[in-house]
């Protein structure tokens, strides 16, 4: 019990830890394109930062569910990485289809996952929304 909640915790922190890399350099990227983004048209302009949140928030996801699929893969939890990813995507977005299950000695990471996933979801959002409300605030600033 204590290594599944050692090793959970570890991942978590892992993929926290990406995630804050990743949103810095977002912003890093964000911050030079408010000063493109300030003038008229807006519209197409929001939208392309939109995008850029978006797809850079997939990656996040992608690469924090990659990590526990390594982690279930290198464990011997599965025999197939294909079904590491299954598991960690259907975990991490709590979707829980129940047809693939953990081994019993290692179900507390089914959890632990999922609990990663709340929580990188809540942050992705965040991300976003900031993302999207210091645009406008530079936009608006401008007074165009």
């Amino acid at each position: 019990m204590f290594t599944q909640l050692a090793l959970g915790s570890a991942l978590t922190f892992l993929t926290i830890l990406v995630a804050a890399a990743s949103w810095w350099a977002l912003s890093s990227v964000l911050a030079r394109l408010h000063h493109w983004a300030e003038w008229p048209p807006h519209g197409p302009k929001i939208m392309a930062i939109l995008t850029l949140s978006l797809l850079w928030t997939l990656g996040m996801m992608t690469l924090a569910v990659w990590i526990w699929a390594i982690a279930f893969y290198a464990l011997g939890v599965f025999i197939t990485v294909e079904a590491s990813v299954y598991f960690s995507l259907v975990a991490f977005t709590t979707l829980g289809f129940g047809d693939i299950l953990l081994p019993q000695e290692w179900r507390l990471l089914g959890g632990i996952c999922a609990a990663n996933g709340l929580l990188m979801i809540g942050l992705l959002t965040a991300i976003l929304v900031e993302a999207l409300r210091e645009t406008r605030l530079k936009q608006r600033q401008r007074g165009d």
